[in-house]
């Protein structure tokens, strides 16, 4: 993968993900690197394979769906925050195969190829996540202080 700092108020960098990466190491990795604690991403590109979630509100768990074979990805959406100090992506995605059906979920894995063109923006405030007992979830807490 490759990054640039495409523009500086507000902070905008563009990553190039390179054959056979894989989205989500990559962005947490990035997010690291950069010391991100709170942005907003979008995308679009390919991946030769995807596992994609749902999540099922009885189980607190995420039912798999795997598409193992070469998608577009058509719309990518997500986010970068805190959780227990460590940057986390959650990210959505909607995906197109050759027979134009299209599938979406959160994205648990995803393998880019030919290539994944993401912008991420930074955030003014940071977000952190805190863990819901209802759901499992780590989720957004809005009132969360900052270190």
């Amino acid at each position: 993968m490759n990054s640039k700092q495409i523009y500086h108020d507000p902070v905008t960098y563009a990553l190039i993900f390179d054959k056979g990466d894989e989205f989500l190491n990559g962005m947490v990795q990035f997010a690291k690197q950069e010391g991100l604690s709170a942005s907003h991403f979008t995308a679009i590109g390919a991946f030769s394979a995807v596992t994609l979630g749902y999540f099922d509100r009885d189980k607190k768990d995420y039912l798999k769906n795997s598409i193992d074979e070469q998608v577009e990805v058509l719309s990518l959406i997500g986010d970068i925050a805190l959780d227990e100090h460590e940057p986390k992506v959650h990210a959505h995605v909607v995906v197109g195969k050759s027979d134009g059906t299209a599938h979406g979920g959160h994205i648990l894995k995803a393998h880019v190829w030919p290539t994944l063109e993401v912008v991420i923006t930074v955030s003014p405030v940071h977000l952190r996540r805190k863990h819901d007992p209802e759901t499992g979830l780590a989720l957004i807490d809005l009132n969360a202080q900052h270190a």
